[in-house]
């Protein structure tokens, strides 16, 4: 961090490219854009950024008085999930005779562009300002010099034909980019690619990230690219297997077909009595919590090894476990206070799709909620040394009911006997399980809804389902693409066709 003489330095430096003085406390966009452009370093000086509060333009001090909750606000803008990736910054305060000044110090990135709200933002001299498309071209570049994670790297042997170029460019990009800025980009397709680093402009391959993210066949690439979903009807693997379902395909679409099943089938509801005369809804497993640890097994997993990430389901228990241990800061005695990405892109892809928050909040949210709903708090295991595993309870009488044998012998027990019924058929090979079960019958739901309203809104079909708006908003854009349903006019004020 700098000292309190280079500061004064700083007061009335000329090098403007490195510095921006303010008073304002509030503006949360103005320091946000500061931090990106700083950690972009446009003239690749190597030298960081220092955001000034309580500075005036002529490097005068307005009497600010620095407090906790003001130091804390501006550390927050490091992992607000505002700046992606997510910048190296530290914040101090000085005392002046004539006021405090409040330094944030910003690192150059590793990993430009980085981009604030979906802009890339850069500093110009003295002044800041977006970057142009060759602008971003150069940032990327840079990237390129140096990718240092397996995600970064090119994917050798693939082209720009072995990624799904319209989910690109329809669900992805979108999210990542500022509408505004996206409305003007007229650039090669292989060139946006880049700017976000699923391409790379040296070897001209898409990068591994791209093909995990977007590949029409990922695991051509890479085998063990997909989550293998079993059911036991036991406490262990010697039971019966009453349910399988690998999730494949790319990591965007899967994504979405993981967060369903989780809400419709593992956050399973059921009554209990609490007294003679009252019961209460209580959840098997609670949604938040397992779609947090098998989006960050999705996230952290080491691709390079060949073994899928193992989702399985027990009498009394869940259990996840994903290809490759701990990475880089992380350590089992600093686990879960300490995190680091083995893949950062990808995290970042999550991050831009909502499905992971970036925080380093997520163990402790996960721990809060299992508690909450009576799970117990998950067990993590390092034993495996080269993989991760998550273990998280059935919560409360669910698992006070079963027996020894692992069969059940009151609600449980029922939907073993259920799933029994629901077993692929070796013989044929055909598949009629929990997951498509559950898919047909909330599609029924839907286009039932649709016919009897046909200008039945998104929030109105999530109650009808009891989905997410996620869930339905996915929902939606299958039957869509499928040719089931088509919108006619605009999102208010137009309605549904139902086409079969």
């Amino acid at each position: 961090m700098i000292t309190k003489d280079e500061l004064q330095e700083l007061f009335a430096s000329t090098e403007t490219y490195r510095i921006e003085r303010t008073v304002s406390t509030t503006d949360k966009d103005k320091f946000g854009e500061a931090v990106c452009a700083f950690a972009n370093d446009m003239p690749d000086s190597g030298k960081p950024g220092y955001l000034l509060v309580g500075v005036r333009n002529d490097g005068s001090l307005n009497g600010l008085k620095a407090s906790d909750e003001l130091l804390q606000k501006f550390a927050a803008l490091r992992s607000d999930g505002n700046i992606l990736p997510i910048p190296s910054i530290a914040v101090d305060s000085f005392s002046f005779p004539d006021g405090d000044v409040i330094v944030v110090e910003v690192q150059p990135s590793d990993q430009p562009p980085v981009r604030y709200r979906g802009r890339t933002w850069i500093r110009i001299g003295p002044r800041r300002d977006i970057a142009s498309p060759a602008e971003e071209t150069i940032l990327a570049e840079r990237k390129a010099r140096n990718f240092t994670t397996f995600d970064a790297r090119p994917c050798f042997g693939a082209s720009l034909d072995d990624l799904d170029l319209d989910l690109f460019q329809h669900d992805y990009l979108p999210k990542a980019v500022d509408a505004e800025v996206l409305a003007a980009d007229d650039r090669p397709i292989a060139r946006k690619l880049e700017s976000l680093r699923f391409f790379n402009s040296v070897y001209g391959l898409p990068t591994n990230a791209a093909v995990l993210l977007f590949g029409k066949d990922s695991r051509r690439f890479f085998p063990g690219a997909y989550v293998q979903y079993v059911s036991f009807g036991g406490l262990d693997k010697a039971a019966t297997i009453l349910n399988e379902h690998p999730f494949k395909g790319p990591i965007v679409r899967m994504l979405a077909q993981i967060d369903l099943f989780i809400e419709t089938t593992i956050a399973r509801k059921r009554p209990v009595f609490v007294t003679a005369l009252r019961e209460e809804t209580r959840t098997d497993y609670p949604k938040g919590a397992i779609r947090e640890l098998v989006m960050n097994a999705i996230m952290h997993r080491d691709y390079q090894g060949n073994a899928p990430i193992h989702f399985y389901q027990y009498a009394d228990r869940l259990e996840i476990v994903n290809h490759g241990g701990l990475y880089g800061r992380a350590r089992p005695e600093n686990f879960p206070n300490v995190s680091d990405y083995r893949n950062p892109i990808i995290a970042e892809a999550m991050k831009v799709l909502g499905y992971v928050n970036c925080y380093n909040r997520g163990i402790n949210m996960v721990q809060d909620e299992l508690e909450a709903n009576g799970n117990g708090k998950a067990e993590f295991s390092f034993r495996l040394i080269t993989a991760f595993e998550a273990k998280v309870a059935l919560a409360g009488n669910g698992a006070a009911e079963i027996s020894e044998t692992g069969r059940t012998n009151s609600g449980i027990g029922d939907k073993v006997n259920e799933k029994v019924n629901e077993t692929p058929n070796a013989a044929t090979g055909s598949s009629q399980g929990t997951v498509e079960k559950t898919v047909e019958k909330t599609v029924e739901k839907i286009l039932s809804a649709m016919k009897g309203n046909p200008s039945i809104t998104q929030q109105q079909l999530a109650k009808t389902t009891g989905l997410s708006r996620r869930g339905v908003e996915w929902q939606l854009n299958q039957l869509k693409a499928k040719g089931i349903i088509r919108r006619v006019g605009p999102d208010k004020g137009g309605h549904w066709e139902v086409l079969t």
